[in-house]
Protein backbone atom coordinates (compact mmCIF):
# COMPACT_ATOMS: atom_id res chain seq x y z
CA UNK A 1 0.00 0.00 0.00
CA UNK A 2 1.50 3.35 -0.97
CA UNK A 3 2.11 5.98 1.67
CA UNK A 4 1.32 9.63 1.02
CA UNK A 5 3.02 12.31 3.10
CA UNK A 6 0.84 15.12 4.44
CA UNK A 7 2.17 18.66 4.83
CA UNK A 8 0.74 22.05 5.71
CA UNK A 9 2.41 25.39 6.37
CA UNK A 10 -0.26 25.94 9.07
CA UNK A 11 1.64 23.58 11.39
CA UNK A 12 5.35 23.51 12.20
CA UNK A 13 7.61 21.87 9.65
CA UNK A 14 9.13 18.55 10.64
CA UNK A 15 12.37 19.04 12.56
CA UNK A 16 13.82 15.71 11.43
CA UNK A 17 13.52 13.01 8.77
CA UNK A 18 9.76 12.50 9.04
CA UNK A 19 6.45 13.83 7.71
CA UNK A 20 3.85 15.80 9.67
CA UNK A 21 1.56 12.88 8.86
CA UNK A 22 1.43 9.94 6.47
CA UNK A 23 -1.68 8.50 4.85
CA UNK A 24 -1.87 4.78 4.10
CA UNK A 25 -5.23 3.79 2.63
CA UNK A 26 -7.92 5.46 4.71
CA UNK A 27 -5.72 5.76 7.81
CA UNK A 28 -3.60 8.80 8.62
CA UNK A 29 -0.77 8.50 11.14
CA UNK A 30 0.29 11.79 12.73
CA UNK A 31 3.74 12.57 13.99
CA UNK A 32 3.95 14.17 17.40
CA UNK A 33 2.96 17.82 17.51
CA UNK A 34 4.68 20.02 20.04
CA UNK A 35 3.75 23.62 20.89
CA UNK A 36 5.72 25.37 18.17
CA UNK A 37 4.33 28.47 16.50
CA UNK A 38 4.22 27.51 12.81
CA UNK A 39 5.06 31.07 11.74
CA UNK A 40 8.23 31.38 13.82
CA UNK A 41 9.20 27.85 14.78
CA UNK A 42 9.49 29.01 18.39
CA UNK A 43 7.98 27.34 21.44
CA UNK A 44 4.89 29.27 22.54
CA UNK A 45 5.03 31.28 25.74
CA UNK A 46 3.01 30.17 28.75
CA UNK A 47 2.38 27.09 30.82
CA UNK A 48 0.96 23.69 30.04
CA UNK A 49 -2.45 25.03 28.95
CA UNK A 50 -0.94 27.37 26.34
CA UNK A 51 1.38 24.62 25.13
CA UNK A 52 -1.43 22.08 24.89
CA UNK A 53 -3.64 24.50 22.92
CA UNK A 54 -0.84 25.22 20.44
CA UNK A 55 -0.09 21.51 20.00
CA UNK A 56 -3.79 20.71 19.46
CA UNK A 57 -4.05 23.65 17.01
CA UNK A 58 -1.10 22.19 15.11
CA UNK A 59 -2.72 18.74 15.10
CA UNK A 60 -5.98 20.27 13.84
CA UNK A 61 -4.14 21.98 10.97
CA UNK A 62 -2.56 18.71 9.85
CA UNK A 63 -5.89 16.84 10.11
CA UNK A 64 -7.44 19.42 7.80
CA UNK A 65 -4.52 19.16 5.37
CA UNK A 66 -5.16 15.41 5.29
CA UNK A 67 -8.82 15.97 4.37
CA UNK A 68 -10.33 15.31 7.79
CA UNK A 69 -11.06 16.94 11.10
CA UNK A 70 -10.49 16.28 14.77
CA UNK A 71 -13.81 14.40 14.76
CA UNK A 72 -12.13 11.76 12.54
CA UNK A 73 -9.35 11.08 15.07
CA UNK A 74 -9.62 7.50 16.37
CA UNK A 75 -6.71 7.61 18.84
CA UNK A 76 -4.53 10.24 20.50
CA UNK A 77 -1.38 9.87 22.53
CA UNK A 78 -0.59 12.53 25.12
CA UNK A 79 2.94 12.98 26.45
CA UNK A 80 3.58 15.19 29.48
CA UNK A 81 6.80 15.88 31.35
CA UNK A 82 4.78 16.27 34.57
CA UNK A 83 1.76 14.04 35.04
CA UNK A 84 0.51 16.30 37.84
CA UNK A 85 -0.52 18.62 34.96
CA UNK A 86 -2.88 15.97 33.54
CA UNK A 87 -6.09 17.70 34.69
CA UNK A 88 -5.09 20.92 32.93
CA UNK A 89 -4.31 19.07 29.70
CA UNK A 90 -7.53 17.07 29.99
CA UNK A 91 -9.52 20.33 30.24
CA UNK A 92 -7.80 21.71 27.13
CA UNK A 93 -8.42 18.47 25.21
CA UNK A 94 -12.13 18.81 26.03
CA UNK A 95 -12.11 22.13 24.12
CA UNK A 96 -11.04 20.32 20.93
CA UNK A 97 -12.87 16.98 20.99
CA UNK A 98 -16.52 15.99 21.39
CA UNK A 99 -18.21 12.70 22.18
CA UNK A 100 -17.61 10.09 20.95
CA UNK A 101 -14.06 10.79 22.11
CA UNK A 102 -11.04 9.11 20.57
CA UNK A 103 -9.19 6.38 22.42
CA UNK A 104 -6.29 7.86 24.35
CA UNK A 105 -3.11 7.04 26.19
CA UNK A 106 -1.41 9.50 28.53
CA UNK A 107 2.24 8.99 29.36
CA UNK A 108 4.69 10.89 31.54
CA UNK A 109 8.07 11.25 29.86
CA UNK A 110 11.37 12.54 31.19
CA UNK A 111 11.85 15.07 28.39
CA UNK A 112 10.40 16.23 25.06
CA UNK A 113 11.97 17.98 22.05
CA UNK A 114 12.98 21.62 22.58
CA UNK A 115 12.23 21.30 26.30
CA UNK A 116 8.44 21.55 25.84
CA UNK A 117 5.99 20.30 28.44
CA UNK A 118 3.51 18.57 26.10
CA UNK A 119 3.28 16.59 22.86
CA UNK A 120 0.35 14.92 21.09
CA UNK A 121 0.23 12.33 18.32
CA UNK A 122 -2.77 10.67 16.70
CA UNK A 123 -4.28 8.22 14.25
CA UNK A 124 -7.18 9.28 12.03
CA UNK A 125 -9.48 7.09 9.94
CA UNK A 126 -11.25 8.61 6.92
CA UNK A 127 -14.19 7.21 4.98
Amino acid sequence: MPRTPIHTDDAPAAIGPYSQATRAGNTVFFSGQIPLDPATGDVVEGGIEAQARRAFDNLKAVTEAAGGSLADIARVGLYLTDLSQFAAVNAVMAEYFESPYPARSTIEVSALPKGVLFEVDAVMVLD
